[in-house]
């Protein structure tokens, strides 16, 4: 009750706030999540797929552009890479005219796609760069997590790209390329999205660490890569959520693995010991701790996995064990 008071207290009090506009804009800065912060603002800020955006580039040199696909890993780069181009492309101005997005959270059925998909492609383009570059004559539909999509509604698509092709330019852009209808990609010049490689990663969390004054141990930054696994969107979110817990202190491995919810390495360390020379009490009661602590399966499932390839076991040991765990998972 006495926050919803306080909600409608600022409410009240808000004109006179204006009079510090420098105060009330650095403090909405600092609330922008660090994700989006460093969104790169254009193609070149891009990591990690150097093959992609040296294909746009040229692409874009020449203000024309296919109907593209974009898929991999979430986190990797896909919509900020075709925000990017769209920039690029349009400029400042012309950006909000030109470019539709549509992502899951949006109603995408095939209702929409006849008409509000259709609508904007139908629409004629018109106006030029202020800064007088060319502006290409054509319009940008972007559809984010098109694998999303019903096979009613990606059908729909396939008469519209065809026909809008003179004024609009889609990007579809998926997780999984194969829940995307083959008459669809085969409309699309098709781009696949790597998982991030770990020094990449690193150099951009040192980045931000740089910009936003934060104490790191290196022991820290690697936890952040090992537990992303490549997506550097959610290695970010982290390292946001350790400073924002850790407001003094530096960014440690210890604060880390609390955040991500990741098993530490002691404990899997422990549980193989006992598996290897203890007894089944000792064990029975190391998985009832782990279960206590309140860890989710899946994840002890995944890092005993991961921990039983690096072991010094033979092949054969090995494969027998990940058999057991395939079963009993």
């Amino acid at each position: 009750m006495q926050a919803f008071l306080k909600g409608t207290s600022t409410q009240g009090t808000r004109p006179l706030k204006e009079k510090g506009a420098g105060t009330s804009g650095e403090k909405k800065q600092k609330s922008v999540p660090w994700v989006e912060k460093y969104r790169p603002k254009c193609m070149e800020e891009v990591a990690f797929q150097e093959e992609v955006v040296a294909v746009l580039k040229k692409t874009i040199e020449g203000a024309d552009l296919p109907n593209l696909l974009f898929y991999g890993p979430p986190g990797t780069g896909k919509t900020s890479t075709i925000l990017a181009a769209a920039r690029e492309l349009y400029g400042p101005e012309l950006y909000r005219q030109r470019v539709l997005e549509l992502n899951a959270s949006d109603e995408r059925g095939i209702q929409v796609v006849r008409e509000k998909v259709k609508r904007f492609a139908q629409l004629t383009v018109a106006g030029h760069r202020t800064d007088g570059k060319p502006c290409p004559p054509f319009k940008i539909i972007i559809l984010d997590e098109a694998d999303s999509m019903t096979n009613a509604a990606q059908a729909a698509l396939r008469r519209t790209m065809e026909k809008e092709s003179r004024t609009t330019r889609f990007c579809l852009i998926c997780n999984y390329v194969s829940r995307i209808i083959e008459p669809l990609t085969s409309r699309c010049s098709k781009f696949r999205f790597k998982p991030l490689a770990n020094q990449v990663q690193e150099e951009r969390l040192l980045e931000i660490c740089y910009k936003e004054n934060l104490k790191y141990s290196k022991e820290g930054i690697a936890a952040l890569v090992k537990v992303s696994e490549g997506d550097l969107r959610k290695a970010i979110t982290f390292l946001q959520s350790a400073a924002q817990l850790n407001t003094d202190n530096e960014i440690t491995e210890s604060a880390v693995i609390e955040i991500a919810g990741v098993v530490p390495p002691k404990m899997i360390d422990n549980l193989l010991k006992i598996c290897y020379k203890g007894t089944f009490e000792k064990l029975e009661i190391a998985v009832w701790n782990m279960v206590d602590e309140g860890y989710a399966a899946t994840q002890i499932i995944n890092q005993l996995h991961e921990a039983i390839i690096e072991e010094e076991l033979d092949d054969k040991q090995k494969s027998a064990i990940t058999e057991k765990m395939a079963v009993g998972g």
